[in-house]
């Protein structure tokens, strides 16, 4: 018995002798855990604040630049309502009639050859040159142009509409001629009346003519002055009836130039209009001005 006592307290003691190293142990792991997870614990934190700065930092850039959008609208919006000065537009118009016509036209003549058409080509030249001379137009004003040549052909079907064959057929020869003069009402009335030459059996086109103004220049500078002073003009009338007092010019801008036949609805172009077929002609211009005040 007191043996068997004896092994039952060696293996007691033998058992606490080996768990003690084993509890040990585990509490060993357990302190090496518990830091690790506190340290992930402070890096998820540190995160969170890093983010909630990172977001109120781009939150105030943006303010900032919406103020500052802001601002810069409201400081134009002062300066062009509230520091725009007096602004007008003038304008100024003139009746005009045309000093220079261009008149023109053409003719053709037909031949197997090319030699036969010149001739008769060269025959209907004569005829014109002839008829312009003897109605007062002299050598400087007309001018022939160059011939050109068109070869004609001849087709050829079959009954059921098919083209079966090309041939030549002789040649057509065509010619312009350009009348320029100052005399407006001479070379008119020739354009109008081609009757002569269509009894000596001219095929004669005549183009309607262009008519053109040679001091063009010199009405454009006096529709500018005209327009300018009628803007002046209407800006006294503003800054009188609005009691303020002007200051000096800012800007003057050139609207745009126009020629259009008198007594017509012609429209105005955005870049402008430049009438030829009309003689007698009306000329006009804008002005813009804008004036500080005091």
């Amino acid at each position: 018995m007191a043996e068997k006592e004896n092994n039952a307290t060696q293996e007691t003691a033998a058992a606490e002798t080996v768990n003690i190293p084993y509890r040990q142990e585990e509490t060993k792991e357990r302190k090496q855990i518990v830091p690790e997870s506190t340290a992930i614990v402070k890096k998820e934190n540190i995160m969170k604040e890093y983010k909630g700065i990172v977001i109120a930092l781009i939150a105030g850039i943006c303010a900032i630049i919406c103020v500052t959008i802001m601002s810069g609208r409201l400081v134009t919006y002062k300066q062009s309502s509230g520091s725009g000065g007096l602004t007008a537009t003038g304008s100024a118009s003139c009746d005009f009639e045309a000093d220079l016509i261009v008149w023109r036209g053409s003719f053709s003549a037909y031949g197997s050859s090319t030699q036969s058409a010149y001739q008769r080509l060269k025959k209907d030249a004569e005829v014109i040159e002839d008829y312009l001379v003897e109605n007062g137009v002299t050598d400087d004003e007309m001018v022939f142009g160059s011939i050109s040549i068109s070869k004609r052909y001849r087709y050829e079907y079959n009954d059921e509409g098919y083209e079966i064959g090309r041939y030549e057929d002789g040649y057509d020869l065509y010619q312009e001629i350009c009348v320029t003069s100052n005399d407006v009402d001479k070379v008119d009335n020739i354009s109008r009346d081609i009757t002569q030459l269509i009894e000596a059996n001219v095929e004669f086109n005549s183009d309607s003519p262009e008519y053109y103004y040679t001091k063009l220049n010199e009405l454009k500078l006096q529709l500018i002055e005209e327009a300018t002073q009628n803007a002046k003009d209407r800006i006294d009338i503003m800054a009188e009836g609005t009691g303020a007092t002007l200051d000096k010019l800012l800007t003057a801008n050139l609207g745009v130039f126009q020629i259009t036949a008198q007594n017509t609805n012609s429209d105005y172009s955005y870049g402008g209009t430049f009438n030829t077929s009309s003689r007698q002609k009306t000329a006009s211009i804008t002005v813009k001005l804008n004036y500080s005040v005091k």
